[in-house]
């Protein structure tokens, strides 16, 4: 049987829940599907530039956690950004904090 993901916290919900490439329609374009703690960790990386452990904790989660919710969201931008394709958030397992 699989354990429950736990709940992980957030510290605001982002402004935006889509991004596509300019000048293609909608409807040609494939979707990479993030969650909200994915853009939390991304954003408490490389926005706020904290630690991994610091990032860890304001997320509640242990440090190899953070590292797998950063790494997932990593490879779903970099595959978005490079093969063109629209960035969806939504969803995910999270509380504000």
């Amino acid at each position: 049987m699989v354990r429950p993901k736990k709940c992980r916290f957030v510290g605001t919900e982002p402004e935006a829940d889509y991004f596509k490439p300019r000048a293609v329609p909608l409807s040609e374009l494939e979707e990479v599907c993030l969650t909200v703690e994915e853009i939390e960790a991304f954003k408490l990386k490389f926005l706020d530039k904290l630690e991994q452990g610091q990032a860890a904790k304001k997320m509640r989660v242990s440090r190899t956690t953070f590292w797998r919710i950063l790494n997932l969201a990593g490879k779903k931008i970099a595959d978005a950004l490079i093969s063109g394709k629209a960035i969806k958030i939504t969803g995910g397992n999270y509380k504000l904090r």
